[in-house]
């Protein structure tokens, strides 16, 4: 049964902008060391970024909380050993996915040159 779902679009040019003006202290607060280490391997950084970001936006959103209890690194996207994005969640996010029952969580991201977007559906039990 679907528990939740959620999807975030994220113009390119804004997260472009964020890191221009914070630099490291823009991405070390959203996100986590993995994270950053995977998007910066790559030509399209900035796009990188901005569909991770979106994904966590997607997350709260699915789990029905925004950023309230919540925190950016309890929810972090990596990609397994194919290259598929994978969601995983920490502390107080994680016990909040528990709590409304999710045993599996989709996700979808893509990006382009202005755009990323991302959806989560969340599974579980009702």
């Amino acid at each position: 049964m679907i528990i939740g779902i959620g999807v975030d679009i994220v113009q390119n040019s804004r997260i472009k902008e964020l890191i221009n003006k914070y630099g490291d202290r823009f991405l070390e607060k959203i996100y986590t060391a993995k994270e950053i280490e995977y998007c910066q391997s790559k030509n399209s950084f900035v796009a990188s970024f901005a569909a991770r970001f979106a994904a966590k936006e997607a997350v709260l959103k699915a789990l029905g909380t925004g950023m309230r209890n919540n925190n950016w690194h309890e929810i972090e996207i990596l990609n397994n050993e194919l290259g598929k994005p994978e969601v995983l969640l920490n502390n107080k996010t994680a016990r909040r996915a528990k709590k409304i029952k999710v045993n599996s969580i989709f996700i979808s991201i893509s990006h382009e040159k202005e755009y990323s977007i991302a959806q989560i559906i969340m599974e579980g039990e009702n």
